[in-house]
Order: structure tokens, then C-alpha cells, then sequence
């Protein structure tokens, strides 16, 4: 016996040596679920198999929840129908595992449960099998368990066993069963590409992986299939897609996991407005399929611009109101100082208009200024609207001239609040944009039951990266330029718009994709743009640079991170709830412990020495 062996038989002895006598399964097969039985079955001989939700012990009478995957059917032990199983029924605790064989019966009357399916039924026990035992587990089965999520990680394949969780697995068993079918008759060919490739700059962190056979060198987990999916529009498959893996090393959210899913597509000769088409008959079968609504066609598009403007962020939701209004040249000759200075420096001043918001206390207002500060604003500028006036600490810096402005550009009414932020561009997109979500929330304006998709387009190509010192990709750099905006990308790269599009949901991107780039010269000059030498680009993107030499045709395509779809289905507020088993926030999987150190005999053969703690 070796260690591992040593210790897994100490730490389950209580199991395999407890006092309860354990059966074989023997000849018997289950031949109905817990949740099937109804009043039509009365009368049938039937064979159970599951786990104890439960036990009650009434006397001369034993009950026994009896749950499996599909739901819980009552069972009754009665010694006048089977001395055995009653005797043996006194012996069973939470989450053994039995098998039951028995008769469907009525309830007695008054007896009936309307809460469940099988509420008007009950199986009377003839024989009884207990095929496993069990400690108690930390948690209780259900749905409303109280129990930390770091328990019920730690113990995931208890916490499965819960229906809401079980029932979220097979929603997104039953969205992969449907998004293969619709994109396999629309003529896609599902390909599978590497999990061991080369590293690529231009993203999040990659998770590397040393190989043995080369020393020295590492494979790197994809962030995506980007590269391989568009060789295969080179290779002439036309329409290609991929329910895949994908590994990014980031820091985690709610809405992120370091090992993901998504449905990756790619289409040659296809426009934007084909793949527009095509994602919204994709989305209308898994919503009505699942949900039971179906949302309406065509989705409405937005460009980036707008989005920002009057959302804040690229990833507006469209579920309520409270739009942000710039407000700068209204305010450039206010003699309020913070508005003046930041104009000053070449920034803007944006107002969020609260419709009724008079009631917001000064103290919710302090912690409203509080939260922008989060998203890097100095502070915030607020205004009630009385019908006595104007209230705020700033009302006496504007003249009546401003604040009739103020009236007229926002629409101003009695019973409102208005609030300012004064910064650059950006931080004030962030601070308005975030505020006006957590307002969302707080004031009860958003319908939970909504489900509102919007296209965001015309995205910039590039970005300047303050800290490099360069422009970086909006998206990534195989992302076609707006043909009319092709003459600026020497001159003024920041005003180059990409074809790409985002499809937004509720607030929440779901999926980003583009018209890509398929001609060497433009791949070359976006290269440039971007601060990639050609030898830098013939180092890391070789392959794609001679692939587009051969005949590569026009091709676009979309990613939908699956298991944030999935999470918007199921109402749940984070993709671990949809994801079998999941990492922490800190990318550790508590009920394996990994990652683990790794054996000082592999590390020789990969050539590798792991250094002291760098945070010592």
C-alpha cells in the first residue's frame, strides 16, 4: 500500500468499517426517476434509486425523501408490508445511497404535498437495499443552503447534488445541444484546434506550459483560437465553429474564470450585417428554447461613440434610463472652480439627471461621492431641485444664464437631482457610467426580467497605452480598419475606426468579434501602427503573415463567452454557478488544492528550478 493509499483508507475508515451492513446492487435496474411517478402510476411495482433527502420516523411508520437528479418521491416503510425493509429503514441518515423497490399508492388524504410533481403520491416499501453509506455532510442539499461558497467549493460534488445547480449544468448542456444544431444546419464544420501553441502579445496574460522535448522553450494555453480559426478560412472551410476551452491568467471577477468556455465561429465572404443576422436566429433558439421568450429581431445597434456618450461605457444597458449629458460648454463660464480648471486641462464636465432623486439623503449623496472616487474622480457636484429653489453647495457659482442652460440641455424638472463629474474624458465615462448602474440598482429602475440586446459598432482600432508608450488594439490586431479611415493610420491612428462589434447584454458583454484583416499590406501597416517591427511580426506572427499570401478571402467572425450566456439564462449572478467546477477568485480549485507544487523530479526534467517566495 502506498502513502497516497495509507491516508485515503485512514480518512474513510469510518465509511467502509461503519456499522451499517452494505448491499450489492445485484439483478435490480431503476426503472422510474423520483420525479416521474403520478396519479396514473398507483398501483405499480416500481424500483427507486437515490439518495436520502431525508427521514422521518412516525412511529409504527418510517418516510423517506428519496431524491436523484430528476426530483424526490416519498417513501413509505411499514413493517405489516415489509419487516425487513422497515427494520433496516431505521438505520438510514442523510445521503446514503439506497435502492427501493416498492408499490405506487395514493396519499392518505389530507397528506398530499402541492409543492411537488409526485405531492399526491408515495411508494409503500417492500424491500430495501442500502448500497452506500455516508457522513454527515457539511451542508444540507438545498437550494437555501447557508453555507459559505468556499464550503460549498471545497465540497463541490456535494453541492451539485443541490437541484439549482444541477438544473443550471443541464441549461448549459441543453444551449450546447442547441447551438450546435442551428450552426450545423446553417452548414458549419466544427474543428478543433491546439491546446499547446505559442504565446501571443497583444492580450491578457497566457498560462505557459515548459516543454520537456525543448529545452527551454514553452507552449502557452490559448486565450482564444483567434489565429487558427482564421488559417481555416485560408484552408478554404468556409464556416467554421468550436464550443472550446479558453485560458487567460487575469485577475478574476464574478463574470471571469481562468479557464473558460466559449463558442467560437469564423465565416469567409460574410459581412456584418450577414453575422448580425445569423447570431440574433442563434440567440431567438436558445432563449425561446430555454427561457420561453424570444427576443425580437433586428437587435438594435449603437456605435461606440454613443455608447459612450451617453452611457459611459461600452457596454450600455439599455434597461432604464439616466443618460449622461455633457454639459461643458454650458459651464465654461461658471464661476464654479473645480468645472473651470478641469475645462482648463482639456477635460469635460458630464451631469447624470435623477428624475424624483430630491429624496436621496445628503448622507446616500457622500457616499455616492465616495463610489466615483473608486473609478478615479476627484469628487462630485450635485444639485436638488426644489420648488424653492436650487439646493447645493455650488448653486451660488452658477448664474441664472448657466442654469437656464442647465434647464434647457437636461430637461430639467422640480423634484430632481442632478450630478456632476468634472475630469478627463475617460474617468468621467467611468465614474458616470458606474454611478448610473449603482443607481439602477438602488432606485429600483431596472426591470429583472428584461432581457435587452444591443450591437455596439465602429469601435476605435487602437488605443494609446500611456505606460508603453504605444498604441494597443481595442480588440486585437487582426482586426480590419474602416476602409475610409485607412489613410490616418500613419497620421492619426487614434482616429481609426476597426469593424468590430460587440453584442451586449443587460449591461454585460456576451460576445466581440470582426471583419478581420485578409490582405498582407494592411496586416502589415496595422503591424506598424501598433509598434510591431516586421521582424518583430515575422518572429511571432509568421505563419498568418505567409498564410495571407495565398489566396486568404475576406472573413469575419464572433466569440460568445458560453459561460456568461449561460449565467444571464439562469439568473445567477456568477459564472461559478454555471460551471462545474469552478476556481476561486484567487484561481484555486479548493477541492483538489490546486495548483500544487510540483515533484522536484519532474522540475529536473523540464529543466526548470522554482525560486524562494518573491514576496518574502
Amino acid at each position: 500500500m502506498n502513502l497516497f493509499e495509507s491516508r485515503l483508507g485512514d480518512e474513510f475508515s469510518d465509511l467502509q468499517e461503519g456499522p451499517v451492513a452494505l448491499d450489492k446492487l445485484g439483478d435490480w435496474q431503476k426503472t422510474v426517476n423520483c420525479n416521474s411517478l403520478r396519479p396514473e402510476d398507483v398501483g405499480r411495482e416500481i424500483v427507486l434509486m437515490g439518495w436520502v433527502q431525508r427521514r422521518r420516523d412516525h412511529g409504527g411508520l418510517i418516510f423517506v425523501d428519496l431524491r436523484d437528479r430528476e426530483g424526490i418521491t416519498q417513501v413509505v416503510f411499514d413493517p405489516r408490508i415489509g419487516r425487513q425493509g422497515h427494520e433496516r429503514a431505521g438505520a438510514l441518515r442523510s445521503e446514503y445511497v439506497i435502492a427501493v423497490k416498492g408499490n405506487t399508492r395514493f396519499r392518505p388524504e389530507g397528506m398530499t404535498n402541492p409543492k411537488l410533481p409526485t405531492g399526491e403520491i408515495e411508494v409503500a416499501a417492500t424491500e430495501l437495499r442500502i448500497l452506500n453509506s455516508s457522513k454527515t455532510p457539511p451542508f444540507q442539499v438545498e437550494d437555501d443552503v447557508d453555507a459559505s461558497e468556499n464550503i460549498r467549493l471545497k465540497y463541490r460534488y456535494i453541492d451539485l447534488r443541490r437541484p439549482k445547480l444541477f438544473n443550471n449544468l443541464v441549461a448549459r448542456h441543453k444551449v450546447a445541444q442547441m447551438t450546435r444544431a442551428y450552426f450545423n444546419d446553417l452548414g458549419f464544420i466544427e474543428v478543433e484546434t491546439p491546446v499547446l501553441t505559442r504565446s501571443t502579445p497583444e492580450g491578457a496574460r497566457d498560462y505557459l506550459v515548459p516543454s520537456r522535448v525543448n529545452t527551454g522553450k514553452f507552449f502557452a494555453l490559448p486565450q482564444s483560437p483567434q489565429l487558427f480559426k482564421q488559417i481555416l478560412m485560408v484552408a478554404g472551410f468556409e464556416r467554421y465553429y468550436q464550443i472550446v476551452k479558453c485560458f487567460r491568467d487575469e485577475d478574476l471577477r464574478a463574470d471571469r474564470q481562468p479557464e473558460f468556455t466559449q463558442l467560437d465561429l469564423e465565416m469567409s465572404f460574410i459581412s456584418e450585417e450577414e453575422i448580425f443576422s445569423m447570431i440574433e436566429g442563434w440567440i431567438v433558439k436558445i432563449f425561446s428554447g430555454l427561457k420561453g421568450v424570444s427576443p425580437r429581431p433586428p437587435f438594435p445597434r449603437m456605435t461606440y461613440g454613443e455608447a459612450m456618450d451617453r452611457y459611459g461605457a461600452d457596454r450600455p444597458d439599455t434597461r432604464f434610463g439616466l443618460l449622461l449629458t455633457e454639459v461643458t460648454d454650458v459651464v465654461a463660464q461658471s464661476e464654479f472652480r473645480v468645472f473651470r480648471q478641469a475645462i482648463e486641462r482639456g477635460g469635460i464636465v458630464k451631469a447624470l439627471r435623477v428624475p424624483g432623486g430630491k429624496d436621496l439623503s445628503r448622507k446616500e449623496l457622500d457616499d455616492l461621492i465616495e463610489f466615483v472616487k473608486i473609478f478615479g474622480a476627484q469628487g462630485m457636484a450635485w444639485i436638488k431641485i426644489q420648488a424653492d429653489g436650487w439646493q447645493s453647495p455650488i448653486a451660488k457659482f452658477l448664474s441664472p444664464d448657466v442654469q437656464q442652460g442647465l434647464i434647457d440641455r437636461l430637461g430639467i424638472e422640480t423634484g430632481d437631482v442632478i450630478l456632476f463629474v468634472a475630469d478627463q474624458r475617460k474617468i468621467v465615462n467611468d465614474s458616470l457610467g458606474n454611478l448610473r448602474g449603482r443607481l439602477g440598482r438602488q432606485l429600483g429602475l431596472i426591470d429583472p426580467d428584461a432581457f435587452n440586446f444591443v450591437w455596439v459598432t465602429d469601435f476605435p482600432l487602437l488605443e494609446w497605452d500611456s505606460n508603453e508608450k504605444r498604441y494597443t488594439s481595442v480588440h486585437h490586431p487582426f482586426t480590419s480598419p474602416f476602409e475610409s479611415d485607412m489613410d490616418l493610420l500613419e497620421t492619426q491612428p487614434e482616429k481609426v475606426r476597426s469593424r468590430a462589434y460587440d453584442l451586449v447584454l443587460n449591461g454585460i458583454e456576451i460576445g466581440g468579434g470582426s471583419i478581420r484583416i485578409h490582405q498582407q499590406e494592411i496586416q502589415r501597416r496595422v503591424f506598424q501602427a501598433l509598434g510591431i517591427s516586421a521582424e518583430e511580426a515575422r518572429e511571432k506572427f509568421g505563419f498568418l503573415l505567409e498564410a495571407l499570401q495565398f489566396g486568404a478571402p475576406p472573413h469575419g467572425g464572433i466569440a460568445f463567452g458560453l459561460d456568461r450566456l449561460v449565467m444571464l439564462l439562469c439568473g445567477c449572478s456568477s459564472i461559478r454557478d454555471v460551471i462545474a467546477f469552478p476556481k476561486t477568485q484567487k484561481a484555486t480549485c479548493l477541492m483538489t488544492n490546486a495548483p500544487s507544487e510540483a515533484d522536484v523530479n519532474q522540475l529536473l526534467e523540464l529543466c526548470l528550478k522554482v525560486e524562494g517566495d518573491r514576496n518574502k
